[in-house]
């Protein structure tokens, strides 16, 4: 069911509402046919953006998607929009140099990474590059640079960051336009509501895209006592509107005035599933604070 696109920003790439990420590909031991078929699902439920990483699976799942995506008619492969990232050094089989973990926003590395992912996945250009984390060493003219070096031959359609502050953000995006933050953000992760980070976004009308929506699974089966609470409130909630305790979690995220793009990380089709049934349902600011309140372990001041 085809669902329409929406703009991360003005002039920005554009995405479906909910994105698909490739994150643990490399742990689930499937074939290329049954890693096509898993792409194939997404995209007759309308998820047609996949989410990607040049570390992902010590630096192997674009290549397992690429392997995929081979299999894949041209019109298949022409409806998706891939997002990647690069910026992090690890140590890793696959990259023997590396002596220890570390950042590297470099012009010549940003162009290697994304030339790499471009091969590893077999397609012809990535349609949003993000930074992948803050790099206390990153030199914006020389990221701007790389980034219009990858614009103009065409490789590369938008660029924007992940895991950025609003003073890092703002760095950047004085040197090039940026088109998203991807940030961390759940009930369990709220410091972005509150150090401007979405109040930054939304004053430049960008969207936050966001990664670990249900903390990792912790929202649904943690068993610390926040999480425990939270779990709590979105079962309640779940019940008022006749939906999964999932639903409601990215529902509780898609009510922020942002308009955040969470990416949904699970091979499971179902999960997919109820993150989308979240685009239908809008909370009401006492369940939104419900919620908050659980997560919390107290009510708003």
């Amino acid at each position: 069911m085809p669902l329409p696109l929406t703009s991360l920003a003005a002039d920005g790439p554009r995405l479906s509402p909910i994105v698909a990420g490739a994150w643990r590909m490399a742990d689930w031991g499937w074939n290329a046919q049954q890693r096509l078929r898993w792409i194939e699902q997404c995209v007759e439920l309308g998820v047609t953006s996949f989410d990607h990483a040049d570390i992902y699976g010590n630096y192997s799942v674009e290549a397992l998607f690429g392997e995929a995506l081979a299999l894949a008619p041209t019109s298949l492969r022409e409806r998706l929009q891939i997002v990647s990232k690069c910026g992090i050094k690890l140590v890793a089989p696959a990259r023997p140099e590396h002596r220890l973990k570390h950042y590297d926003t470099t012009a010549a590395h940003i162009v290697a990474s994304a030339e790499a992912s471009l091969r590893a996945l077999r397609i012809e250009r990535l349609e949003l590059l993000l930074i992948h984390r803050p790099d206390a060493l990153m030199d914006a003219d020389e990221v701007a640079g790389a980034f219009e070096a990858l614009r103009a031959a065409g490789k590369v359609a938008h660029f924007g960051v992940s895991n950025f502050t609003p003073a890092q953000f703002e760095l950047l995006a004085s040197r090039t336009p940026l088109a998203t933050n991807q940030i961390e953000l759940h009930p369990l992760q709220r410091a972005p509501l509150a150090d401007g980070t979405l109040d930054q976004l939304q004053r430049l009308r960008i969207r936050p895209m966001i990664w670990s929506p249900l903390a990792g699974g912790a929202l649904l089966a943690g068993q610390g006592e926040a999480e425990r609470r939270v779990q709590a409130a979105l079962a309640r909630i779940a019940q008022r509107h006749g939906c999964s305790s999932a639903t409601i979690a990215f529902a509780w995220l898609l009510r922020l005035p942002s308009r955040p793009v969470p990416v949904s990380g699970s091979r499971r089709i179902e999960a997919l599933r109820e993150a989308l049934d979240a685009l239908r349902i809008t909370l009401d600011a006492q369940d939104w604070t419900e919620v908050w309140q659980a997560a919390a372990g107290h009510e708003v001041a």
